[in-house]
């Protein structure tokens, strides 16, 4: 009997497929991750041009909305320059927006949105964003020597039997990202949908607290930890003399 419950049709938490198109000879679905996305690129568009305008009658002493601004970014900020110092300066504002949108993202299943970050398809690319991120600026601020040398440690350079290790390692930077945020989301999502699935009618009140915990707190969270381990990353990969 349970296991007829659980197959209810009232249980979804699967991307579904809306309407597809032809892109040059290939089929081409839109999902609902494509319209969560949107939605979430909707809210912080609105949110960007109301800042601006905020901004832009900017006042010594903030009131009202400027303050909500000067908050979130004095904050980011401290974020970015107390994990990276002053080398964070050229990536507050990447941090910064990947914060956000990734926040957004996860708050998003309070707006009875699937979570776009449940669907691997955007957090692989976040992942694999920050693993290019960090190999530009390892090559970019070290000699090619210094690089070798971190590729074949713990064993000397003319010794590289460590070599396919460390690369694994490297590889598997925009893998354990990504996974890592991908599964947190989608077990929260998985249970809701569950918990609403199984109580139907009955599902009004005490949910929220679930709500607060899959969708506010560990949506929180996951955001927090992608953000230190890019700028922990980027950070370890150049000399710590650099500004």
């Amino acid at each position: 009997m349970l296991s007829g419950i659980l197959l209810s049709d009232d249980i979804d938490f699967m991307i579904h497929g809306l309407f597809q198109y032809s892109f040059f000879g290939h089929e081409v679905w839109i999902t609902t991750s494509h319209v969560c996305l949107l939605i979430v690129m909707l809210i912080l568009i609105i949110f960007a041009i109301a800042a601006n305008r905020a901004m832009s009658k900017a006042t010594e002493v903030p009131t009202g909305f400027q303050n909500v601004v000067e908050l979130i970014v004095e904050k980011l900020d401290d974020m970015v320059y107390s994990n990276m110092g002053n080398f964070g300066k050229r990536f507050r504002n990447y941090i910064g927006t990947i914060f956000i949108f990734i926040l957004i993202c996860n708050l998003s299943g309070l707006l009875g949105l699937r979570p776009p970050t449940a669907d691997y398809g955007v957090t692989l690319p976040l992942g694999v964003v920050t693993f290019f991120l960090v190999h530009i600026n390892q090559f970019r601020y070290n000699k090619l020597g210094d690089v070798w040398k971190d590729l074949t440690s713990p064993l000397p350079p003319w010794l590289p039997i460590w070599l396919p290790i460390n690369l694994i390692s490297e590889f598997a930077v925009p893998v354990s990202l990504s996974l890592r945020m991908f599964a947190n989301v989608l077990s929260g999502t998985v249970m809701m949908a569950l918990i609403y699935g199984l109580l139907k009618w009955a599902a009004v009140i005490w949910p929220a607290a679930l709500h607060a915990y899959f969708d506010i707190f560990s949506g929180a969270i996951q955001t927090y930890v992608f953000c230190m381990l890019t700028m922990t990353y980027i950070k370890n990969a150049v000399p710590a003399e650099t500004e």
